[in-house]
């Protein structure tokens, strides 16, 4: 059973989304929390989204770059906006699909089972998971996750990039450049301190399964990942 989850402020329309879903065997949740809809996918964890663009406090494009940040599950956008531009920003901040109000749930559902199908049914691609071995961490890139002595800890997806390079390079340098160049589309508008706290992220993340001290600051060139964990188990 599908697992859905219905980003919709209009209470009517989630609830008749909810009920039509539901008589064709998927799982719809609602929610009503729009201060913490990432909150609310984390713990959800939906197979697709259907959001809404008008929101409280954020608009769905905000939402879809933050759920973009730890997922790649469908996203389906459902406005009465229905300008040329408002397609386009949806599709351009991560979205899969749009879909005009007033709609006709069979449209509503024909879409629903495409996306389904594309990402995980028999159109998905049919390529072979990214893993990286390193002494004994393991690191699912897809599932932005790493393992070691059957610990699993989750990462977000630039937790998940970061640690993909440090690990592929070990125990080389990687430059900051290099890295901000593959974690940001425009670098020159990002902090010098946002790198930092990422690294620290995954730092933290590492300490989980028990691996201190393993990632190096070199100073006026980047950070290097010291594959040290063996030594000190």
């Amino acid at each position: 059973m599908a697992k859905i989850l219905i980003i919709e402020d209009d209470p009517k329309i989630a609830q008749l989304l909810q009920n039509h879903l539901g008589k064709y065997g998927f799982e719809a949740i609602i929610t009503e929390q729009f201060d913490k809809i990432v909150d609310i996918f984390k713990e959800v964890q939906p197979d697709l989204v259907l959001l809404d663009i008008n929101l409280p406090s954020f608009d769905g494009f905000y939402w879809c770059r933050q759920i973009r940040q730890i997922s790649t599950c469908p996203i389906l956008f459902i406005s009465a906006r229905s300008g040329e531009m408002d397609q386009v920003m949806a599709l351009e901040n991560g979205g899969d699909d749009f879909i005009t109000k007033p709609f006709h749930y069979e449209i509503v559902m024909a879409k629903i089972r495409s996306s389904l199908r594309r990402a995980y049914g028999e159109y998905a691609p049919k390529v072979k998971e990214r893993v990286v071995q390193l002494d004994g961490l393991i690191l699912y890139i897809e599932r932005m996750e790493m393992v070691k002595d059957g610990q699993t800890v989750p990462l977000t997806k630039k937790e998940a990039v970061l640690l993909e390079m440090l690990m592929k390079r070990s125990p080389r340098i990687v430059s900051r450049e290099a890295i901000l160049e593959k974690l940001w589309d425009d670098q020159n508008f990002v902090d010098e301190n946002t790198l930092n706290v990422n690294v620290t992220r995954v730092r933290k993340k590492l300490q989980e399964l028990d691996i201190m001290d393993s990632i190096e600051t070199v100073r006026g060139a980047g950070y290097r990942l010291i594959p040290n964990w063996e030594h000190l188990s």
